[in-house]
């Protein structure tokens, strides 16, 4: 019986040779990240951690997509509801700064699991891996994407910051700065120059080139690979990610507060959220990044 898992409704946990697979099973709504999927995810990789069976842990999507952000149709409808009820007795997360940050912060718990737990965490990226999609896999300790893959954060156009933040220790300050002042996103065969995945491969070899990895991996000592993940996180928190990850959320719910964001708010009223992104991405074309070298 699962210690930490129990019936999940959006994903699937299975385990095989010493390798835990979590795979975001919502296709329909792309692998969008609701508060319930994340719980769920929080839980499989606990589940997975736990387990003297397991190894290592992939992470993929299942359908078209990895995971096309945060699940904003549920987001909206959420906040109308709140705004439409009388006070409540626990924080509706859009009352205030403090209340934004704070449901920020209880959304970026769950993601960073995979950064704090002790088995390595490999994210299998193919389609789209947009907006939260990022905030998910960059969390992960291995990136290996579809050579075709979508990778970036298009909300920061209009909607906000990611509120998690782990570009600049990927890309460095400019290419983050580049993402993030236009919104771009990169095919995965570019972003395995620029380090933000660590491979790329066509799309159909991502499957066996995941599972070779992933294989090789969970052949050594659980504990022996639990030494060697913590004591590069342990760099990375030395270098202030812990810190950062907080003053990102922050700095997402002050970006909550801009004109642009109630902008896109009044746009998704009058125009629904595909008019709203529309209108959003228009200025940018095809908003691809390419590399010629």
């Amino acid at each position: 019986m699962a210690k930490w898992l129990n019936s999940p409704k959006y994903l699937d946990l299975t385990v095989a040779s010493h390798v835990a697979t979590i795979t975001l099973n919502n296709p329909d709504r792309r692998n969008a990240l609701s508060f319930e999927m994340l719980q769920e995810y929080r839980n499989a990789l606990l589940e997975a951690d736990d387990l003297r069976s397991v190894h290592a842990i992939v992470v993929q999507g299942a359908g078209k997509d990895f995971c096309a952000g945060y699940d904003m149709k549920s987001s909206y409808s959420r906040y109308a509801d709140e705004e439409a009820s009388e006070e409540s007795s626990y924080r509706s997360g859009i009352a205030s700064f403090d209340d934004d940050a704070w449901k920020l912060e209880r959304y970026g718990e769950m993601l960073r699991t995979a950064f704090d737990i002790h088995k390595p965490v490999i994210a299998k990226i193919h389609g789209n891996c947009v907006a939260g999609g990022t905030d998910l896999a960059l969390y992960c300790d291995l990136l290996i994407a579809a050579d075709d893959a979508k990778i970036g954060f298009p909300a920061t156009r209009a909607m906000g910051s990611p509120p998690n933040h782990m570009w600049i220790y990927n890309v460095g300050p400019q290419w983050a700065k580049r993402f993030l002042l236009t919104g771009d996103v990169v095919r995965g065969r570019d972003a395995a120059k620029l380090g933000l995945v660590m491979t790329s491969v066509p799309a159909n070899e991502l499957d066996d080139e995941v599972t070779r990895m992933a294989t090789a991996i969970a052949s050594l000592d659980p504990e022996l690979l639990a030494c060697n993940k913590r004591i590069v996180n342990l760099a990375l928190e030395l270098n202030g990610a812990n810190t950062m990850q907080r003053l990102a959320a922050e700095m997402d719910a002050r970006a909550h507060l801009t004109g642009a964001k109630r902008d896109f708010d009044k746009d998704v009223v009058e125009l629904g959220l595909k008019g709203a992104f529309r209108k959003r991405d228009e200025p940018f074309g095809a908003g691809v990044v390419t590399l010629n070298w």
